[in-house]
């Protein structure tokens, strides 16, 4: 059994739980509405107004104007992050992070040890409430993909368990936006076709489908099945790190893509310092509109994990790399690859003193952070300082 675990609101919980007077405030974190943003996170309050993530700071002003917005402190939630992660490896050591407050556990070793994997997700509920005083939404499923829309189903503080028996039961109801990738776009062909549910979709023929679809259609076929053989990657197994996201709404909007874009690097950049890992190949992840997926990858001279080097790249291939006149963004998301643990970095002859002043920042980071706290150090980014996405 797998189990998917998603921190509720995890930006805003996070600044909730540390400055009480926000409990029942609309809580925005990211942009502000006097500088050019997007919001990174929002509470389940300002969700009840229309905010969600991804979209414009000022537009997000426009529709709860009494909102408490806040700039994002990526340092500090992924050190909250650690905390999750270490009660997350007391049940199982198979743990793939998706992001910094979500991942995937394989409990079906574990089972002999804490009880069936239902009770496992109970406890795992229970410590991140006692300990860490945040909420958790647990789904429990045979597979990856149907634990993930589990644990999404009834959020916030959900625990929905998925039989094997009971897949398509579960499934079927559900409408077929549901589905890894389908946005607005592919969703308007779909009913088109008089598909609303899952298990409209499911009574459709491979081969339709992917006359349909293409290379999609067979991907689509399987989900709606239920078929996800993925297994869980423990992250110091995994041959890459990557973090993504799916949009609310498609974005269009360039500097919004390069603004969440700057975020998703941070996340990479923390988990490969934070396991001693560098990377050597930058990978770039984009679904379109239309339910295509494209992705691009530029290798770096050498392995590297600071998060400037690995913005640059990222953000090349964004600005350079897309096709032209392409459409509205899905999801965007960013890897590295060619992991290195080594901990040996070569230097190059003419930017050695950037890159080691880089690293130093990097390293005076962390010193600062864990003498005097999370917040003594931050990195600035587009989603609280504005037109400008790139690191400082």
């Amino acid at each position: 059994m797998i189990i998917h675990a998603d921190l509720d609101a995890y930006y805003a919980s996070v600044e909730e739980r540390d400055r009480p007077e926000l409990v029942d405030k609309p809580v925005i974190v990211g942009g502000t509405p006097e500088k050019r943003g997007v919001v990174a996170a929002a509470n389940y309050i300002a969700r009840q107004y229309g905010v969600h993530s991804a979209m414009p700071a000022v537009t997000a002003h426009r529709l709860c104007p009494q909102g408490v917005f806040l700039p994002p402190r990526i340092d500090y939630y992924a050190e909250v992050s650690g905390q999750i992660q270490e009660i997350f490896e007391r049940f199982t050591p198979l743990v793939e992070p998706l992001s910094l407050d979500e991942a995937f556990l394989d409990v079906t070793g574990s089972e002999h040890l804490f009880g069936p994997a239902v009770e496992i997700g109970r406890k795992i509920k229970e410590a991140i409430r006692q300990e860490l005083r945040l909420v958790a939404s647990v789904g429990v499923a045979p597979n990856k993909f149907i634990a993930k829309i589990a644990s999404d189903l009834k959020k916030p503080d959900a625990l929905v368990v998925v039989e094997l028996d009971k897949v398509q039961e579960f499934l079927d109801p559900l409408p077929v936006e549901r589905l890894w990738g389908v946005g607005k776009q592919s969703s308007k062909v779909f009913q088109r076709l008089g598909i609303r549910t899952i298990g409209q979709l499911r009574q459709w023929p491979l081969d339709t489908l992917q006359a349909r679809f293409g290379s999609n259609g067979e991907y689509l076929w399987q989900l709606a099945h239920g078929i996800d053989d993925r297994s869980v990657v423990p992250e110091r197994e995994a041959k890459s790190i990557s973090h993504e996201t799916t949009f609310a709404q498609d974005i269009a909007d360039m500097e919004v893509l390069r603004a969440w874009l700057v975020e998703l690097t941070e996340q990479v950049g923390c988990r490969l310092r934070r396991h001693g890992l560098r990377g050597r190949t930058v990978q770039l992840k984009v679904r379109f509109a239309d339910f295509s997926l494209i992705t691009r990858s530029y290798t770096l001279p050498e392995p590297t994990d600071i998060t400037d080097e690995l913005w640059r790249a990222a953000d090349e291939l964004l600005c350079q790399r897309l096709p032209a006149g392409h459409l509205a963004v899905r999801l965007v998301g960013t890897g590295v690859s060619g992991l290195d643990n080594t901990g040996l970095a070569q230097g190059m002859l003419f930017d050695q003193e950037d890159r080691q002043k880089q690293a130093r920042l990097d390293t005076v980071a962390d010193q600062l952070k864990h003498q005097f706290g999370s917040e003594a150090l931050r990195r600035g980014s587009s989603l609280e300082r504005g037109d400008n996405p790139k690191p400082s």
